[in-house]
């Protein structure tokens, strides 16, 4: 939990490096409370079929859109890559095979051109 406060409060910044832990650490409760907004939204019956989505999931999604897509990138930063890459995702399978890949790798040693490793940085 602990890790996705830290993302969290880091939501609009783009620049840094973001280690493997805190990445998947914020998928995993990005991932869990879009998993209860719409089961709230289905138990409320707010869920609208037409369009496929909910208030409460809805409201989850949008709210944190900013903070996924920038610890993203710094994730991305922390392998060495531009944040740009981020832009695998439009490509169907390949990009989210090459996406996968990317977050799974070890951070660069050493300081890089986004700045110094965070596992070498004391907190």
């Amino acid at each position: 939990m602990d890790w996705f406060l830290k993302a969290l409060k880091k939501y609009s910044t783009f620049s840094g490096r973001a280690q493997r832990a805190e990445y998947w650490y914020f998928v995993l409760f990005y991932l869990l409370i879009i998993l209860c907004a719409s089961v709230v939204d289905g138990v409320t019956g707010l869920y609208q079929a037409d369009i496929g989505a909910g208030l409460f999931g809805s409201l989850a999604f949008w709210g944190l859109l900013i903070p996924s897509i920038s610890v993203g990138v710094r994730r991305l930063h922390d392998t060495g890559r531009s944040g740009w890459w981020m832009l695998l995702w439009v490509v169907p399978l390949v990009g989210t095979i090459a996406w996968l890949v990317f977050t799974l790798q070890d951070s660069t040693p050493g300081a890089n051109e986004y700045g110094p490793n965070p596992k070498e940085t004391p907190i």
